[in-house]
């Protein structure tokens, strides 16, 4: 009976932290056609949240640089950057972050979290003062 306690205890500790690793791996990022434009993938280094553009899915597009960026990003290879940054664990979600958008090289607050009914769903949130607009990306492998 004290070891079903104890278990009944830890569980919770690994459920939750296997939920809050839902967010990592590879996810489609898809045009308004629905067409795949980008493979990105979403790690956590330093106890952060992090997004790089893994893969650009057109050949012809993989060698862009991002012209409209600014600072470090300028002029860098699109394929490879990190466009999501800092993002840290908010109840069920991510926040506390930043988004570029490499063809407009704007900078935007961000957040995510996955879809409660559609766990292969990752939900994007980027903000501009009052305004926001949330994209969805899908999972890319399982």
């Amino acid at each position: 009976m004290g070891k079903f306690l104890l278990v009944l205890l830890i569980l919770p500790l690994f459920t939750h932290n296997l939920r809050a690793q839902d967010v990592l791996g590879k996810w489609e990022n898809r045009n308004e056609e629905g067409v795949v434009n980008s493979i990105i993938e979403v790690y956590e280094k330093d106890g952060k949240i992090y997004g790089k553009v893994d893969r650009i899915m057109r050949e012809e597009d993989r060698d862009r640089l991002c012209t409209e960026c600014e600072g470090d990003l300028k002029n860098k290879p699109v394929e490879g950057m990190e466009i999501m940054q800092g993002l840290v664990k908010d109840g069920e979600e991510f926040s506390d972050g930043t988004i570029v958008d490499p063809k407009t090289g704007k900078e935007y607050r961000c957040k995510i979290w996955i879809d409660e009914e559609e766990p292969d769903v990752l939900n994007i949130r980027g903000y501009i003062a009052l305004f926001y607009q949330t994209r969805t990306w899908q999972r890319a492998e399982k």
